[in-house]
C-alpha cells in the first residue's frame, strides 16, 4: 500500500481541483476574482523536487492527457505543460538547494507560467478575450494566492511524504 502513496494522493488532487474550482470566481466590490486551483502541478512539481523527475513526467503526462480528455477539449495541452514544468523543475533543482522554501517559490513561479502560457494559448485561439492587464488582476494573482496557501497547508507533508519514498525506494534498491 504504502508504494500506491504518491498515486493515491495524485489521484485525489486530481479530484479535488474541480471541487475547490466551484467556489470561483469571487465577487469583492462588484469585480469578480477567479481562484484556479492547481493543486496537481504543484503535486507533480514536488514529486520532480523530493522524488524522481521521469516519475514525475510520466504522472504529468498521465494526468495532462486526463485533465485535457476531461475538462477541455483540447487533448494535448496540458499534457504537454505538465511534463514540461516538471521537467523545468527538475533542472533548476540541480543548482538550488532542496530546501522547501525554494521549492515553494520555484512551484509558484512555474504555476504563474503554467497560468500565463494558458492565457496566451487562449487569447491566440479565441477562447479568451481580455487584457493581459486585466488577466493579471483578476486571475493570476488571485490564483497565485489560493495556491501559495495551499502549498503553505501541504508543502511540508509533500515533502516529507516524497522523501519517505526516496529513501523507502532507495533502500530496496540497495538490499
Amino acid at each position: 500500500m504504502i508504494r500506491y502513496v504518491v498515486v493515491i494522493i495524485s489521484v485525489l488532487l486530481f479530484y479535488m481541483e474541480p471541487i475547490f474550482g466551484l467556489f470561483s470566481p469571487i465577487e469583492l466590490n462588484g469585480d469578480f476574482y477567479v481562484l484556479v486551483p492547481r493543486f496537481l502541478i504543484i503535486y507533480l512539481i514536488f514529486i520532480a523536487i523530493y522524488y524522481d523527475r521521469k516519475r514525475a513526467m510520466l504522472y504529468g503526462l498521465i494526468f495532462g492527457l486526463l485533465y485535457d480528455v476531461f475538462f477541455i477539449d483540447i487533448i494535448g495541452l496540458y499534457s504537454f505543460i505538465f511534463p514540461l514544468m516538471c521537467l523545468v523543475a527538475s533542472f533548476i533543482v540541480r543548482f538550488v538547494h532542496h530546501h522547501l522554501l525554494v521549492a515553494t517559490i520555484l512551484t509558484l513561479l512555474l504555476v504563474a507560467v503554467v497560468e500565463i502560457v494558458l492565457f496566451l494559448f487562449y487569447t491566440s485561439i479565441g477562447i479568451k478575450a481580455m487584457t493581459f492587464a486585466d488577466f493579471y488582476q483578476f486571475n493570476l494573482i488571485p490564483t497565485m494566492i489560493a495556491n501559495s496557501v495551499f502549498i503553505l497547508m501541504f508543502g511540508w507533508a509533500f515533502k516529507y511524504i516524497l522523501l519517505n519514498r526516496f529513501n523507502q525506494k532507495l533502500l530496496l534498491l540497495q538490499k
